[in-house]
């Protein structure tokens, strides 16, 4: 059996008055770790167990992080995350509740990953946070699921971090003949990494990246997001701090269930940016997760 949970898809009328549209929502935020993660990270995590592998290291201070912690207590293998000192209380205490031994290093996660990288051995394993075709086919599996219950979308919306996740669905697109099926790829304006190197027609790194969606907060994309950027239909939106932040509370009253800013990112497409939904008919919105806020932090952000 996979790490992953195979979860529900339900048509969300909340969204759908909010945007005019009728919207889907593939809910990997019920993952047991809280986010759409285990399913890459678990799928690496087997493969990594079956050679032998008998130690997982990673470099995520947020949902990566958990993941692998939790693949690890599944498999019974010992897994150590590195964190940049940026890293909350709340998401080492979540790592470490899996029994994953945190590491913190550095001021900046390309720091905590130098030191993950250095910290191998030929009995230690790598997990990366977002950018490995293992992952990518693991997540990949959430568009299978879509595809087996017969539903039939003209577009996906997700939120785009490294581009893990956006990948992962692309891969799944694909061999389940639906390559053609527009993305739209979502970002704060703190994170928009994937905005800026599609403006410039090359892979780009931003100076900085800011705002609350911490989960999305990588400077570049991974080359295969990039790649997927300018061979297939993908749509970049934008959306502020502000927009992600409300979407997890109008979501939370909604739906009942907690996301963090980076899954709200994707939601406000359609709570505050249904133009960008108007040619479409039937959409598929990737409700990530995320498990590293709280209510109190996102009402603190709403009001801020």
């Amino acid at each position: 059996m996979p790490l992953h949970l195979e979860t529900p898809l339900i048509e969300s009328l909340p969204l759908g008055l909010a945007s005019g549209r009728s919207i889907f929502l593939k809910m990997d935020a019920l993952q047991p770790p809280g986010s759409f993660k285990i399913r890459g990270v678990g799928a690496a995590c087997e493969h990594h167990a079956r050679a032998g592998k008998r130690r997982f290291v990673s470099s995520s201070g947020g949902n990566a992080g958990m993941a692998v912690a939790y693949a690890g207590r599944m498999l019974s293998i010992p897994v150590f995350v590195f964190v940049p000192e940026t890293t909350t209380e709340r998401a080492k205490g979540l790592i470490r509740q899996q029994g994953a031994d945190v590491i913190v290093h550095g001021t900046a996660w390309d720091e905590a990953n130098a030191a993950a990288l250095a910290s191998l051995d030929a009995d230690t394993a790598f997990i990366h946070p977002f950018d490995d075709p293992l992952l990518w086919t693991g997540h990949a599996t959430m568009i299978d699921e879509v595809a087996r219950s017969g539903l039939a979308f003209d577009a996906v919306v997700l939120s785009v971090g490294g581009g893990g996740l956006f990948a992962g669905v692309a891969e799944g697109l694909a061999r389940n003949g639906l390559g053609h099926v527009p993305i739209l790829a979502v970002e704060t304006e703190g994170t928009a990494s994937l905005a800026a190197s599609m403006d410039a027609g090359s892979l780009t790194e931003l100076p900085s990246v800011s705002g609350i969606a911490t989960s999305l907060a990588a400077r570049k994309v991974s080359e295969r997001a990039f790649e997927l950027s300018q061979t297939r239909p993908v749509e970049s939106v934008v959306v502020s701090d502000t927009d992600a932040a409300q979407a997890c509370i109008r979501f939370l009253d909604d739906h009942r269930v907690l996301v963090e800013p980076a899954c709200g990112a994707a939601l406000a497409v359609a709570y505050a940016h249904a133009d960008r939904l108007a040619r479409f008919e039937r959409i598929l919105m990737i409700v990530c997760g995320g498990a590293t806020t709280t209510v109190e932090r996102l009402q603190a952000w709403q009001e801020f």
